[in-house]
């Protein structure tokens, strides 16, 4: 593989990317991630942590879910790098990552902060928010 498909820095993609498209259920998560806040979902009869926002917990059915605060932390369970762009506006490399969160759910977000070829699967990472259009801003996560 070619050098420059195995390095390069992982920024934060510049304002310019699209913004969100949010819901009336995932409107708590971006207003979140404003106040520079991790948030997620809490089923209150089994306690099972929910990722995406949802109406009803994905493990037993019921349908209250309570917000909660995120530390932020957790490991890589699995990334891929993008070399070819959505459209113009995203900058590559990039690196999307679903990450396990130390609150026992996973998310999808873009590792900032390293290189690609230090990526690896239990990398302990942590969460920071960067602005993106129209006034959304968007987690991305650094190692810790």
């Amino acid at each position: 593989m070619s050098e420059s498909f195995t390095s390069g820095a992982l920024v934060p993609q510049p304002a310019t990317i699209p913004p969100p498209y949010p819901s009336a259920h995932s409107a708590p998560y971006w207003e979140g991630a404003k106040q520079g806040e991790l948030r997620f979902q809490r089923c209150s009869a089994c306690g099972h942590a929910e990722f995406d926002p949802s109406i009803i917990c994905r493990r037993c059915g019921h349908r209250e879910l309570v917000w909660e605060r995120s530390a932020g932390n957790g490991t890589v369970y699995s990334w891929t790098v993008v070399w070819r762009p959505q459209q113009p506006s995203f900058v590559v490399p990039y690196a999307p990552a679903i990450v396990d969160l130390d609150e026992g759910y996973q998310m999808l977000a873009n590792v900032v902060g390293c290189d690609v070829a230090d990526l690896a699967v239990g990398l302990r990472v942590t969460v920071e928010f960067h602005p993106v259009s129209d006034g959304f801003v968007l987690p991305y996560f650094r190692p810790a």
